[in-house]
């Protein structure tokens, strides 16, 4: 039951962080889409994603992205060894609102068409990651960050079946 609770914290404050930002088309003239544009960090940095489709239906409603179930086939079989890599990424959020941005285990290095990083991906396996005392809560912006949180006896982190798409933009705002 406490699972689920969180469980559910979690989704509705990873859909707490959105925000309308309008890209134009460069090659259609007057063609706009307008996307939820959020706020994340990776090492410290501040990166853009966009949420495109999402493995859970709750999740994909409130964020106006796809509902894509078949994410969830992305999700490998637990225990799995460390060293087995898959397609996912971690992303981390927060339930209990102590920080609004989600936490990014990479990103494309460098941004953009020029990146040959190999450990990027653009699809999310979400992580709750849950203060035991709320006081103590900090605004943490990397993995390691969590990790040492979690090493502290700070915080606990879960991890749920929550798959979403969410590339990272590869522009700054107002660039």
């Amino acid at each position: 039951m406490l699972r689920r609770c969180l469980l559910g914290l979690a989704i509705a404050f990873f859909l707490s962080a959105c925000s309308s930002y309008s890209i134009q088309n460069p090659q259609v003239k007057g063609d706009t889409v307008s996307l939820p544009l959020l706020h994340g960090w990776h090492d410290d940095q501040e990166v853009l994603y966009i949420t495109t489709d999402v493995s859970d239906q709750a999740v994909a409603r409130a964020k106006q992205a796809n509902y894509a179930p078949r994410l969830r086939d992305a999700v490998p079989n637990y225990p799995k060894p460390p060293q087995v890599k898959t397609v996912l990424e971690r992303v981390y959020a927060f339930p209990n609102k102590e920080q609004a941005w989600s936490v990014f285990a990479s990103v494309p290095h460098p941004l953009g068409h020029l990146s040959k990083d190999s450990h990027y991906s653009p699809l999310w396996l979400m992580y709750v990651v849950v203060w035991k005392d709320p006081i103590q809560a900090q605004e943490l912006t990397s993995e390691e960050a969590i990790f040492v949180a979690e090493d502290q006896g700070l915080v606990t982190i879960e991890r749920t079946d929550i798959v979403l798409n969410c590339p990272v933009i590869p522009f700054a705002l107002g660039a």
